[in-house]
């Protein structure tokens, strides 16, 4: 995969980018129009209030691989699509969902609408400090998809299972890590993170059953320490 910079507002294309705008502007495009630069196509789609062209340009198949000036420009202007609010909200989470580029994801994370974030905390493409971060959100539902994120680290998990806001479902889940889940986690952190799910006043009686007969002695004696 191409390696693309995340953009910002300062500084919407790198230098990777422009050598994109020389590559692809030989000729203009297939139509033979003329070719419109990365900068100002990124500028007029991060700007733009066209519901519809938004929505067209989140649904548009990205251009093979093979043609990497075409492919590079492509996922750099999905940014500019996936920060503008005007885009429609099911399109931003199909982008959350579908979208492995790191630069898209990271607009998404920081979307108002929490349906958009639940959807980047369950895309399993994230980078592990994306997830880590989205572990942290103010939305229950947020921070529960995250913690359910397989690139979510050990310390993120351990930090879900020992939080008293944390709800008994993504407790339940969290209690399995090691055992019926991930079974070939590493066991220290694993049973950790059991050991805390055993001491949080959240965890589920069914989980707490479950983990009364938990392969780990420290996880066994925090749940005799509950009774």
């Amino acid at each position: 995969m191409t390696k693309l910079n995340t953009m910002t507002d300062e500084n919407p294309i790198n230098e990777t980018q422009q050598s994109v705008d020389s590559a692809a502007s030989q000729g203009g495009d297939a139509n033979g129009a003329a070719f419109e630069p990365l900068t100002a196509s990124y500028e007029r789609l991060r700007h733009s209030t066209d519901s519809a062209e938004l929505s067209e340009f989140a649904r548009r198949p990205l251009p093979d691989r093979s043609d990497q000036a075409a492919f590079s420009r492509a996922t750099a202007l999905l940014e500019a699509v996936a920060g503008n609010k005007h885009t429609p909200v099911e399109d931003r989470v199909f982008l959350a969902s579908t979208m492995p580029f790191p630069n898209v994801l990271v607009k998404l994370s920081v979307d108002p609408e929490p349906s958009v974030r639940v959807a980047v905390a369950a895309n399993e493409d994230d980078k592990n400090w994306l997830v880590g971060r989205l572990t942290k959100d103010p939305i229950p539902e947020v921070r529960d998809a995250a913690l359910r994120n397989k690139r979510t680290s050990w310390k993120m998990r351990l930090e879900g299972a020992q939080d008293p806001a944390a709800d008994s479902e993504t407790l339940d889940y969290l209690g399995l890590l090691g055992t019926e889940l991930e079974e070939g986690a590493p066991a220290v952190l694993s049973s950790m993170v059991r050991r805390a799910v055993a001491l949080n006043p959240n965890t589920s009686a069914d989980m707490m059953a479950k983990l009364a007969e938990d392969p780990s002695v420290e996880v066994r004696h925090a749940v005799e320490s509950r009774r």
